[in-house]
């Protein structure tokens, strides 16, 4: 579990692909306090287990599930990722509860700077959209952000200087694609109400069960 407050961004310096498998090596400094193999760390939030330690350095592997449904696949040396360890019982939630279980990815759509404020609109599939709500918490790359906008077919973020400057969403510019993990809590809702309604739910059905004027 992790909050969504990237720690550092560290810099992938090795690759190696072998069919559905990954090896990615990653120079870092901060994330790597009291590191040890077993350990989970979120990669632009992806969860990934630490498998090597190395100098300034740390490895993980990625199989073909991960692969297919994140961006790591799309790393090489000299990217830069955003880096954060899993949350411990005495840590301060400050972001919201993440699990970086990615649930797909999403192209951006726009992303500029206005002043001090910066805004990014990424295109989401309506399976990811339905669980997205203005004011609401959304992952990006590992990012806990705030929903600023939403319509039919996209969610905006504001990201303030620190954000840009400290995570690796400050480069992000249109047409690249990121990773994206929606708020767990949505889902959980979701299937409960299914499992008391399977049709779903409506006015009329909340109507039925006493709420409402």
């Amino acid at each position: 579990m992790f909050t969504g407050l990237v720690e550092e961004t560290g810099q992938v310096c090795q690759v190696v692909r072998r069919g559905d498998y990954q090896r990615l090596q990653v120079r870092a400094s901060a994330v790597l306090q009291g590191m040890a193999r077993g350990d989970s760390i979120a990669v632009n939030g992806v969860c990934q287990t630490v498998t090597d330690l190395e100098g300034d350095t740390f490895t993980v592997e990625t199989l073909k599930v991960s692969l297919d449904k994140t961006t790591l696949g799309t790393l090489g040396p000299g990217h830069r990722v955003n880096l954060e360890r899993a949350l411990s019982l005495s840590s301060r939630l400050g972001g919201h509860l993440v699990q970086g279980h990615v649930d797909g990815t999403a192209w951006v759509l726009e992303s500029r700077v206005s002043g001090p404020n910066g805004f990014l609109r990424a295109g989401l599939a309506p399976d990811l959209l339905r669980y997205c709500v203005r004011e609401g918490s959304v992952t990006i790359d590992g990012v806990s952000l705030t929903i600023a906008g939403l319509d039919q077919e996209s969610l905006t973020v504001n990201l303030i200087p620190l954000t840009r400057e400290t995570t690796v969403l400050g480069d992000r510019r249109a047409g690249d694609l990121v990773n994206i993990e929606v708020d767990i809590i949505g889902r959980y809702v979701e299937r409960l109400l299914g499992g008391v309604s399977p049709g779903g739910i409506s006015r009329d059905r909340l109507a039925a069960w006493g709420f409402g004027p």
